[in-house]
């Protein structure tokens, strides 16, 4: 059986106005994540470089009698390996940020898969900024009776001001709904 409707058309109209399911539809919806420079490739060959130069350069130390300076170098590798491992561990966190007509949801999820959620009415909530003339947007935050919550932690300026921007349309488009 085949309908008169094509796929592309708007879902019809509620027979009262509003459709129901619009309440919670998202008017507004991001996943923010840390920046990672460097994929596992990446990290395989600026491993795999810099400790081909320290071994090169620990050899012409060791050749001279200056053996103790080897031992740092690879201190110095195994600093950068465990830097690393943290920046990558980090990277696995994010943050999920929805505004609907009836809340704002931001849950933020630890690199151990913890989950913290906070959740505000969004005709009672604000976003509260700290810019920076040279440096751009330096915070962001949600406020809401009296919690402040911030939002794009580990986000670059420019980024949090994307996000800052798209978060101030939606809410001024919940608030104008009512």
């Amino acid at each position: 059986m085949q309908s008169d409707k094509a796929p592309d058309d708007p879902p019809a109209r509620h027979p009262y106005g509003r459709d129901p399911d619009a309440i919670e539809r998202p008017v507004f919806s991001a996943v923010i994540r840390p920046h990672c420079s460097l994929g596992r490739t990446g990290f395989r060959v600026v491993m795999g470089f810099c400790c081909l130069v320290s071994l090169v350069t620990s050899l012409v130390f060791l050749q001279k009698g200056f053996w103790p300076v080897a031992g740092f170098f690879g201190l110095d590798m195994l600093a950068l390996w465990l830097a690393l491992r943290v920046s990558f561990r980090r990277g696995r966190s994010f943050e999920e940020v929805m505004i609907s007509q009836i809340e704002i949801l931001l849950a933020r999820v630890s690199p151990k898969g913890e989950r913290a959620e906070w959740r505000f009415n969004p005709l009672w909530s604000r976003l509260h900024t700290v810019e920076d003339d040279e440096y751009g947007l330096q915070s962001l935050a949600i406020v809401s009776r009296g919690q402040r919550v911030l939002v794009a932690r580990d986000a670059s300026p420019p980024e949090r001001q994307t996000i800052a921007e798209g978060m101030t349309r939606a809410l001024a488009e919940v608030k104008k709904g009512f």
